[in-house]
């Protein structure tokens, strides 16, 4: 039985968020940064209380801390040493397991967060404009009172119109294929497979293999905790949009285009389901939108692409091990949308998501080493991620067609990451047993 009243709500709520604030902080004194936790914990809704009122709720809050956060805030050398080493090296620390080289190194981010001060997020999802604002006022004034602790950096989430946080910003839907655990309360819909075990994401229950018990120390801290990659992505809209433009003739074929690279239409709707033309119907029906497979409705990706970005993320029937390697995803827009025909305004807008999962090895690093950026996916042989995959030019992506396929040679870089970091994402009590040491 999930212990709703102890899991924050982003494990299993999606909220009707229209934008929000994602803020980094780092500890200058450990008094301090536990004080900032107690006053923040009346604001962080547990699971079970996000669900209760999330009518009447305008705004949404998760506490999340990198390892330098946990020792910052007086964590004990034996418990920060009980954590994965993954997550004790950062993400940063890991960036050629990754892929994040070139363009997409840590020497390039920004907000701080190749370096080790990033000590905890603030993660804020507010119903509208106003309610950001007056939140954003309240932490600052709490922030002033408290002194020790630091904004680092921030990212307001900005998702205006014709965008919202279920589009990005190239114009894809977004939110189709999430995961679903048992105890949830929730049932999958059709072709998102059968309900997975809690221990796949929440720390503290079994998993797909069974009973864990390595978990980190002590249990206060840990248990209905989870770990949280976050991943900050330039969208090059102007980019991408002209590169459609080239390389199709027309409107339709640039449609088409750009759900090869996806694997889906804009609209959602997958191209296994509709590999001609775009459905918004189906793309807009949970029922319908993640019904197939590729083993037997596909094998040879006539229809989506073999190295397809939603291919890529979700092989489905045609992956080993399938239930071991899936993950929450949450997370929104940034910057202003960039109107239709217009030419690159050197703005920076993107998405900024975060991947939640029990191991940050077994789930995230291997669905970027090898699924993401390993050139030999499905045999292609010379191809990352069509759309967050690592780019330098010498890549292609290739179109399954008869007789004679199309090789796109020379793939430019759609996205950038620009910012990223390894969190763990206590419990209720995990936050309570943090603002408590010491004392």
């Amino acid at each position: 039985m999930l212990e709703l009243d102890d899991i924050q709500h982003i494990l299993l709520t999606r909220t009707p968020a229209l934008t929000g604030r994602y803020e980094f902080l780092t500890f200058d004194q450990p008094e301090a940064g536990r004080a900032w936790i107690t006053e923040m914990l009346t604001t962080v809704q547990s699971a079970a209380d996000a669900v209760a009122t999330l009518p009447a709720s305008a705004r949404w809050v998760t506490l999340a801390f990198t390892w330098s956060g946990l020792r910052a805030l007086g964590v004990s050398a034996d418990a920060l040493a009980s954590f994965p080493a993954e997550f004790r090296e950062g993400m940063a620390a890991r960036a050629s397991i990754l892929g994040d080289t070139g363009a997409n190194a840590p020497e390039h981010w920004v907000g701080g967060l190749s370096g080790e001060d990033v000590h905890a997020i603030a993660i804020l999802f507010a119903r509208d404009e106003p309610e950001r604002q007056r939140c954003v006022s309240e932490h600052d004034r709490l922030l002033a009172r408290t002194p020790g602790v630091r904004s680092l950096s921030y990212l307001d989430l900005n998702a205006t119109p014709p965008f919202d946080h279920a589009h990005d910003h190239f114009g894809f839907r977004d939110r189709l294929s999430q995961p679903v655990m048992i105890g949830s309360g929730e049932d999958p819909t059709p072709g998102s497979g059968a309900a997975l075990q809690p221990g796949e994401f929440i720390l503290g229950y079994p998993d797909e293999n069974g009973p864990v018990v390595d978990m980190p120390q002590p249990e206060d801290l840990s248990r209905n905790g989870s770990f949280m990659a976050y991943r900050r992505l330039r969208e090059h809209v102007a980019l991408f949009r002209d590169y459609l433009t080239e390389n199709a003739e027309t409107t339709q074929g640039q449609e088409l285009l750009a759900a090869k690279f996806m694997g889906r239409w804009r609209s959602g709707a997958p191209l296994v389901l509709a590999p001609e033309h775009d459905d918004p119907e189906l793309g807009a029906d949970p029922m319908r939108n993640n019904d197939f497979d590729y083993q037997d409705a596909d094998p040879l990706g006539y229809a989506c692409p073999l190295g397809a970005h939603a291919r890529r993320l979700n092989p489905r029937g045609t992956a080993v091990n399938m239930n071991r390697r899936r993950m929450i995803r949450r997370g929104a827009t940034y910057g202003p949308a960039l109107p239709h025909g217009a030419p690159d305004d050197g703005v920076d807008r993107g998405i900024a998501a975060f991947i939640i999962c029990a191991s940050l090895v077994r789930q995230f690093e291997f669905a970027q080493n090898v699924w993401i950026n390993d050139k030999f996916f499905h045999e292609l042989g010379n191809e990352h991620d069509p759309i967050c995959g690592t780019q330098d030019g010498t890549l292609d992506f290739t179109v399954p067609t008869r007789p004679i396929r199309k090789v796109h040679k020379g793939l430019p870089a759609f996205t950038t990451l620009t910012g990223g970091a390894y969190f763990f994402l206590p419990g209720l009590r995990g936050l309570r047993y943090l603002s408590t040491l010491g004392s």
